[in-house]
């Protein structure tokens, strides 16, 4: 049975404390923290920046996934690497040079990763997919949390799961929107192996027991 990789993501925790919302995430068993950077100018929000990262890092040993939704990724690499990243993950349609940014990436000693929003198809991704640690579906569209899933989206996961076991591909299938406990387990059965938890996680009174119902 693969392992499954719950990722808090800090957009839906309160930012004022941040040291509890690491606490709460490193008690509920969850492995990664998932980093929602957007600029608004990409997406239609704006959240912070590689010195926050930094200061979180002093303070935790979590697996760190950059996401970022943002204009011209490759501009902010190196300033979040930094900051003490262990993943980048940006969107296709950001980039003219995927491939590239993949390779800079790979060269600072992480893991790259790359997005695409619910209207991109996975078929932009065909030349990539040898080359990628993470592909992550949006299944909403990106810039604010506690939206709902777009049920079309988990079609994306399931040819990307195709995908993998016919060429021997190793990336992991990440999904982000909407996740929660009734939509999860939709994901987990399309081959999702990272779900990104907003609200969902944040809102839970039990987030170890949620953690634990999901992984085991």
């Amino acid at each position: 049975m693969k392992e499954l990789i719950i990722a808090p993501s800090v957009l839906a925790a309160d930012f004022s404390n941040m040291s509890e919302a690491l606490g709460t995430i490193t008690a509920s068993g969850a492995s990664w923290l998932h980093l929602d950077v957007m600029d608004g100018r990409f997406v239609p929000n704006l959240t912070f920046g590689p010195k926050m990262v930094a200061d979180l890092r002093k303070k935790s040993s979590l697996f760190f996934d950059a996401h970022l939704m943002t204009i011209e990724p490759e501009s902010l690499l190196d300033s979040f690497v930094q900051a003490g990243i262990d993943a980048c993950t940006f969107h296709h349609e950001a980039v003219i040079h995927a491939h590239s940014l993949i390779e800079r990436i790979h060269a600072n000693g992480i893991k790259a990763g790359i997005s695409i929003v619910p209207s991109t198809g996975i078929a932009v991704l065909e030349e990539l997919l040898p080359f990628l640690d993470i592909v992550l579906i949006m299944t909403v569209n990106p810039g604010f949390g506690g939206q709902k899933m777009i049920p079309r989206c988990l079609d994306k996961i399931k040819k990307l799961a195709d995908a993998r076991t016919k060429n021997g591909y190793h990336y992991k299938i990440s999904v982000d929107g909407g996740i929660n406990t009734e939509t999860a387990p939709l994901a987990i059965n399309a081959g999702a192996d990272i779900l990104v938890m907003g609200s969902a996680f944040f809102d839970a009174t039990d987030k170890f027991k949620l953690v634990n119902s999901l992984t085991m």
